[in-house]
Formats: structure tokens, sequence, C-alpha cells
């Protein structure tokens, strides 16, 4: 028996917006929507992919986890105990996607990190929810 990685939820206020920003930075497809939760598939589903149809036990485990948003009535207050990290590849510009992304709506955070002794970036999504944006990687 094996248990596979199946959401990370946020909670925000506004989760339809959230889910839309989030889409839009890991070019991800919302697959439900309600009143209570939006789940976003990030890089999308495959073409003929039915979020409907069961998963075989042999796909289950190579399935991505999803981000899942879920409506709180108060704010963020605290920095995150769990954040999300993001990585361009050595052949993309991740300076421009770091710019890509504060034209999104993403502002740079100080979370205590020396910009001289770290390779990568914070960010905060719209609600304040903080990221990183690591070295740009091949593997």
């Amino acid at each position: 028996m094996k248990l596979r990685w199946y959401t990370v939820v946020i909670d925000c206020r506004d989760i339809h917006a959230q889910a839309r920003w989030w889409a839009q930075v890991l070019d991800g497809e919302i697959v439900y929507e309600d009143d209570n939760e939006v789940a976003m598939i990030p890089g999308g589903l495959p073409e003929g992919y039915d979020v409907d149809a069961p998963i075989p036990a042999e796909r289950w485990h190579r399935e991505p986890p999803a981000l899942v948003f879920v409506p709180v009535a108060e704010g963020k207050q605290v920095k995150n105990r769990l954040h999300i990290d993001l990585a361009a590849h050595v052949d993309d510009d991740r300076d421009a996607q770091i710019q890509r992304l504060l034209d999104l709506g993403a502002t740079q955070v100080d979370a205590g990190q020396d910009p001289e002794q770290v390779t990568w970036t914070v960010l905060a999504d719209p609600e304040g929810n903080e990221f990183c944006v690591l070295s740009s990687r091949d593997h």
C-alpha cells in the first residue's frame, strides 16, 4: 500500500482569484470549482484527460498533485510554515520569469534572506503567501 501526494491546500480570502493567479503562474488548469474550493492542476491536463473518470491503480501514483484553494475569513498574518519552490530550466531566463511573476501581481519579500548568500528569490502571491524562485536547474 502506498500513499500519493494528492493536493496542497492554500487558505485564502478569494479562492477564485487566487486559483486563477496560480493557474497563470504554473500554466495550470482549473479542474473543479464551487463556492467552497477551487482545484487547479499545475501544467494542465493531457489532451483527452477526463477528470471525472476513475484513475486506474497502476497510474494513480504518477498523477500530479493539485493546488486546492479554500476560503478562510481571516487574512494572512505570519510567515508561511510551508511554501512552494519554483525553478526555471537552465535554458530559460530566470530573471524574465521573476519579472513575469511581478507583472502578474507578485511582490518581492524580505524573509530574512541575504541576497548575497542565497540563490533564490522570495516572492509573495497577491494574498501574501510566500514562495521562492530557485536558481535555474536542469534536474
